[in-house]
């Protein structure tokens, strides 16, 4: 029955084809949307790499954040949607808008089309992102009832994106939602496995890493969990009626340095993680290098800042239980070198 089908929104991304994979093993008729459908090859071949059965039962519709076109057609008969599209560059972006337009307009334009085809609940991708920044230093864990301030110093246009978007959404369901539901997930960096060459930027990270590409590590902290559970959360997030009206952070564990991250590699990927450096560059010199160079301009205001995040509220509410910080890192590289995507060594 069509009532039961699921929208996946943007579909050749890291965390959708990972959750169109769990809901085709769980033996739902899924949607999913891409911007070209000349995207399709891509996204069959990854799932095919992944092994995911019942692929007949995945259909495909063209729909843009910044367009109405396509999405009540993409909606019709579903019951679930997961909005999990947005965008999330490898590099810093010329204007912030070209990030938060596409994020909150997109997700307005989700939940209009959701709410006008009957759909029960709209399950939202935010991020870490739109609670822990732009804050004073605190040794307290962040959690759900914190936001990230917009206006505060160093805070991303990625970090502002997220939350305006995740804002917008929830002033949409008190404001004229109707009798449509919404749930929340705010990941912290996305590790695991990947399926094939398009992947999260926390995974470009490693491939970096493994590439000898980073000559020594930023004093950068940040938390992992792993895409498998990120997912699985996206599910249990859709069905449980407990978690209505709830956002929910996930993060594996403690949050790590960029440095525990190269040591996790070189521990468990062996020579394939020669390459990896073992030594911390000073902050003066990131500082330095930040006049010059956007990307280090953008880690910049995070040098030295510890940070920690609670999973608590997923775990009580929903039952979620995440795979470890090493093991998220360990799947990430592993599966890159199985995909041939790190440089020949």
């Amino acid at each position: 029955m069509k009532i039961d089908s699921v929208l996946v929104t943007g579909g050749s991304g890291f965390v959708a084809i990972h959750c169109i994979d769990q809901l085709l093993r769980a033996g739902y008729p899924v949607r999913t949307t891409v911007r070209s459908l000349k995207r399709v090859a891509d996204i069959r071949a990854m799932l095919k790499a992944a092994g995911t059965p019942r692929q007949e039962a995945l259909s495909f519709f063209e729909a843009d954040l910044m367009q109405d076109k396509g999405w009540t057609e993409a909606v019709a008969g579903c019951r679930f949607v997961l909005h999990v599209a947005s965008p999330f560059p490898a590099s810093v972006p010329k204007h912030e808008d070209e990030l938060i337009l596409p994020a909150r307009e997109g997700a307005l334009r989700v939940l209009r089309a959701a709410r006008d085809a009957g759909v029960q609940r709209v399950v939202q991708t935010s991020s870490f992102a739109a609670i822990g920044y732009g804050h004073k230093p605190q040794t307290a864990p962040f959690d759900e009832t914190m936001w990230t301030n917009v206006d505060g110093a160093g805070v991303s246009a990625y970090a502002k994106s997220k939350t305006l978007a995740e804002r917008a959404a929830w002033d949409f369901i008190a404001r004229e939602g109707g009798e449509l539901e919404l749930s929340v997930v705010n990941p912290v960096g996305i590790f695991g496995p990947t399926f094939g060459p398009d992947y999260s930027t926390s995974i470009l990270i490693v491939k970096k890493l493994l590439d000898g590409e980073v000559p020594a590590c930023p004093r950068i902290s940040f938390g992992v969990v792993d895409v498998r559970d990120v997912s699985d959360m996206h599910l249990r997030a859709m069905t449980n009626p407990a978690a209505n009206g709830e956002r929910f952070l996930v993060t594996a564990g403690e949050f790590i340095s960029l440095l525990d991250v190269g040591t996790i590699l070189k521990k468990n990927m062996g020579s394939m993680a020669k390459r990896v450096p073992s030594r911390e560059i000073p902050d003066w010199i990131v500082r330095f290098l930040a006049l010059f160079i956007a990307d280090m301009k953008a880690i910049s205001p995070e040098l030295g800042i510890k940070k920690n995040a609670s999973n608590e509220k997923a775990e009580r509410i929903l039952g979620w239980t995440p795979r470890s910080n090493e093991e998220a890192i360990t799947a990430s590289g592993t599966s890159l070198a199985q995909l041939g995507l790190l440089k020949g060594k």
